[in-house]
């Protein structure tokens, strides 16, 4: 008797949306709560407690629609062998052009974009939702719907621009890999990631937001003299206008070498003071120093190798391949074996860097702390989460699975601690 491939697959996708459904569960009562964690009463004010609780509720009824539709979907594609049909009309439009149909990677390709198109279509309701009934209800959504519908569209061509010819080398290169296959396309997805990492800031984030210079002044002066002391090798520092879209914040490092800040223009706006952006600078310069993003770098490219080690045995396995409704064994079709038979394991992986990721978090934390802005960090950190009206009490379990940060609660409890400590 075969093994019952896609029963196996259906049952992990199930399972795992019933895990995520009852942490989600789990969560939205936790947000349901009438009363502050008791490190934060005090520190935040009853309104802000009351409009927070009312937009994460909101938040949570969303997230736990989108995911009942989203499992629906696919285990209908699954079950209805959807992606096999996609396959065929993939090739039949490539022979429609005019083009050779017979060529994998053509075919490829022309199943890529039908994919990015396809999914677009399936997220645009609740996209549309998000941005201007959620968030326009709780005053973050800027932007009109000709602004969204214009960077949906930038965002498909760029992905399709981009994705097309990674797609025709990956197809390429397993085609002529050999027995180096692992190591090939292992020092491919290496490349493409380092040059992404350089060309994003320079030419895709420019066509959604406008990126000016931080003007000079005294946080520009505290910026520079902070870098300075702690030999960062700061090159430029720039204000993005992103209130144009939403009024969420945000701060972000970009380069390989040399480094660049962003700051959003919201965030300057929200802190309203010189020591707390710094801070938040500072905490960011923290993950800079300690190494944080190499080694979670470097953690992603062992998964990745050990991720191409298993898809070459799945690509080999016409068993796999016959049990999602193929008679023939496309290299793009192999990824999608591949993903929906680690499923399980990828969870757990992504379990095992939030943990990770935490833990960096309040690693950053103690280092503003230690170089003189831990008030001022803590201060930073209620006002951005008064501002953003983030998630004040939270499940233990939900957060421990979803978080890359650690909530506000348990980053105000430990900075406490250290001032405590300190004194």
């Amino acid at each position: 008797m075969a093994f019952p491939v896609m029963e196996v697959v259906l049952g992990s996708l199930i399972s795992l949306y019933l895990v995520e459904t009852y942490l989600a569960l789990r969560q939205h009562a936790a947000l349901k709560l009438p009363m502050l964690p008791v490190t934060l009463q005090g520190v935040i004010s009853p309104e802000k407690f009351k409009k927070s609780r009312a937009y994460m509720i909101d938040k949570s009824h969303f997230r736990i629609v989108h995911e009942a539709a989203t499992m629906l979907m696919d285990s209908m594609i699954l079950l209805y062998r959807i992606i096999p049909w996609l396959w065929k009309r993939s090739g039949s439009f490539v022979e429609y052009v005019g083009l050779d149909a017979e060529n994998e990677t053509l075919h490829s390709i022309s199943f890529f974009v039908a994919v990015l198109v396809s999914s677009q279509i399936f997220e645009l309701p609740f996209s549309l939702y998000s941005n201007f009934v959620i968030e326009a209800q709780h005053d973050f959504n800027k932007q009109t719907k000709r602004v969204f519908f214009k960077n949906l569209s930038i965002e498909l061509c760029i992905s399709s621009l981009f994705g097309a010819p990674i797609v025709a080398a990956i197809i390429s290169i397993v085609q002529r890999g050999g027995n180096y296959l692992v190591i090939y396309l292992w020092g491919f997805s290496f490349v493409v990631s380092v040059t992404l990492t350089i060309v994003y800031p320079l030419l895709i984030a420019p066509l959604f937001n406008n990126f000016t210079a931080l003007p000079d002044g005294e946080l520009r002066k505290e910026i520079e003299n902070l870098a300075s002391s702690l030999n960062f090798p700061l090159e430029n520092i720039f204000m993005m206008d992103g209130s144009t879209r939403s009024t969420h914040s945000n701060a972000y490092m970009y380069g390989v070498f040399n480094k660049s800040i962003v700051l959003d223009d919201t965030l300057i706006k929200q802190c309203q003071d010189t020591d707390k952006v710094v801070a938040v600078i500072a905490h960011e310069m923290g993950h800079w120093k300690l190494n944080h993003t190499i080694h979670a770098f470097a953690a992603i490219q062992v998964l990745l190798f050990v991720h191409f080690g298993v898809f070459d045995i799945v690509r080999q396995s016409s068993v796999l391949f016959q049990n999602f409704g193929f008679d023939t064994q496309p290299i793009l079709i192999g990824f999608f074996i591949f993903q929906h038979v680690v499923m399980p394991i990828q969870h757990i992986f992504s379990f095992c860097m939030n943990l990770i990721s935490r833990s960096s978090e309040f690693k950053a934390d103690v280092f503003a702390k230690n170089i003189g802005y831990g008030t001022a960090l803590q201060a930073a950190l209620v006002k951005l989460q008064e501002q953003n009206l983030s998630a004040v009490n939270t499940d233990p379990w939900y957060s421990a699975y979803h978080y890359s940060h650690p909530p506000l609660a348990e980053r105000v409890a430990a900075l406490d601690e250290l001032n405590k400590k300190s004194a």
